[in-house]
């Protein structure tokens, strides 16, 4: 026990939970098929009798986040419309596609993309510091410090929001809530600490349709939340939703802290502000997570380019996600609250669908070619978006992304098979630092490229999105082809 590793144990590894004088030490328990060692520190006051371990906690958390995320856009709609004097449920043109754009509703559209721009910076670029800190820190310190940190941040948000809303204070302290839930390292440390937990516990081959199942969490979590928004916005307004988004994050960090039992075993010496945790990022990339000088180059080389893929893939994701509400509140479509919480369930239910073709394809298909089918998917989804101007289209581009979702958790498979049981906490530190960046230049390009492009083509960020997703689409490709021709001529050698 002297010498065990602070890094995650591996359902294969094998491990001796026996003292120095013989009997058994206490510091491990078998959890499924993984070992998972505990101690005092990391043991819950709890056991869950279910077999689930960090998915309450993704799913409560997203529960909060795709309930918040639609209503705020509608918030900032309404206080900006409110404040210009413009009425767009009252325009008889909104319906009507050959009447010219009022341009208060362009100056209204301009302004909360404008606004949720700033808002989506002040928040990922402090997160940008604070979530690889705290990835890299979960290596030592264990995971559950950091998903109840995050949560507590996220429901400090809730409460700024909900004190905005009653005292109808100036937009600009939403931005004040989304700097306090990035210093505790909002949504994206709590993605980093589940999906890190995931590589702790589960084994190469299982891995990618384990990560595939927290993406299923967020699908569903966001689904139910949208419907629930929906609805709720337009009986009783903003404030008591912002209420369960408030409640939903407490209960998260209150499962964490009382049900989830440690993955890897805490030091309790472990310091969080050290440039330690920032060192253990770089040197993953600078070695490639490799100890060998032959696989150091190929290992580097495969690890930048799937990570480079994951940016433009999330990136499109986290861009385009936000264009939805605004592109469905405007006309042509002019949409109200009910329809748009329709829509985004029918989005997250795409998660849904998405894994359950993963696992179809996988009895078929590598785990390259399945990436390729859901950037399909998504690249014809969006091209439908950037030219839709009725109901039934923007459903039926909703329809045509059902796999959407297919790519990302084989790429997270991808990235940490590369690396060793060791490097599972630096490598998902960084994945949550291109995260981080991911929504930071997504929402800049986007909700900039939005009202720069209304006066030629409204859907065009839509098409750009596409556009861009045949970049990973050539990467993953060409690896994977690569990689087949390798192992062919290994085998014909040997």
């Amino acid at each position: 026990m002297d010498e065990l590793d602070t890094a995650a144990i591996l359902p294969g590894d094998v491990f001796n939970a026996t003292s120095t004088d013989g009997e058994t030490n206490d510091s491990c328990v078998h959890k499924g098929e993984a070992v998972v060692p505990t101690t005092r520190s990391g043991r819950p006051p709890f056991t869950c009798c279910l077999p689930v371990s960090v998915e309450p906690v993704l799913f409560l958390s997203m529960f909060s986040l795709a309930l918040q995320s639609p209503l705020s856009t509608q918030y900032l709609w309404d206080r900006i419309s409110e404040d210009l004097g413009y009425n767009g449920s009252k325009s008889s043109e909104c319906n009507n596609g050959s009447v010219p754009p009022d341009p208060l509703q362009t100056e209204v559209e301009t302004l909360t993309a404008h606004w949720n721009l700033y808002i989506s910076l002040g928040g990922f670029s402090v997160g940008l510091l604070v979530v690889p800190l705290l990835g890299s820190w979960s290596d030592l310190a264990g995971r559950r410090p950091v998903l109840i940190l995050a949560n507590l941040g996220l429901a400090l948000q809730a409460v700024v929001y909900l004190v905005v809303m009653y005292l109808k204070l100036p937009v600009v302290y939403f931005l004040v809530g989304r700097l306090l839930s990035g210093l505790s390292g909002d949504f994206n440390a709590i993605l980093a600490g589940c999906f890190a937990y995931v590589a702790d516990t589960s084994d190469r081959r299982s891995r990618t349709f384990r990560v595939a199942v927290l993406e299923a969490c967020l699908g569903l979590s966001g689904m139910l939340a949208s419907i629930i928004g929906g609805q709720w916005r337009r009986a009783q307004g903003y404030i008591n939703p912002f209420w369960l988004v408030l409640a939903t994050n407490l209960a998260s960090a209150l499962y964490a802290y009382l049900f989830v039992r440690e993955s890897v075993l805490p030091d309790p010496s472990a310091k969080l502000l050290t440039s330690r945790h920032y060192k253990a990022v770089w040197r993953l990339f600078a070695t490639g997570g490799s100890n060998s000088e032959a696989d150091r180059r190929f290992h580097r080389c495969k690890l930048c380019l799937y990570t480079l893929c994951f940016f433009l893939v999330v990136t499109v994701h986290f861009g385009s996600r936000e264009l939805y509400v605004l592109y469905e509140l405007s006309s042509p479509l002019c949409w109200g609250p009910a329809l748009i919480g329709y829509g985004s369930a029918a989005q997250h239910l795409a998660y849904l669908s998405s894994l359950l073709g993963l696992k179809i394809m996988q009895r078929c298909l590598e785990d390259s070619w399945v990436a390729l089918v859901g950037l399909a998917s998504n690249i014809i989804g969006l091209v439908v978006f950037s030219v839709a101007d009725t109901i039934q289209l923007m459903f039926t581009g909703y329809g045509l992304c059902f796999l959407f979702m297919a790519a990302t958790p084989v790429l997270r498979s991808k990235l940490s098979k590369l690396v060793g049981p060791s490097d599972q906490g630096a490598l998902f530190a960084s994945v949550a630092c291109v995260e981080s960046l991911c929504f930071l230049v997504g929402s800049g390009i986007f909700n900039s490229l939005y009202p720069a492009t209304l006066h030629f083509m409204k859907g065009f960020p839509f098409l750009f999105a596409a556009i861009i997703l045949f970049i990973p689409a050539g990467i993953i490709g060409t690896l994977q082809c690569l990689d087949q021709r390798r192992d062919h001529r290994d085998s014909t050698a040997s």
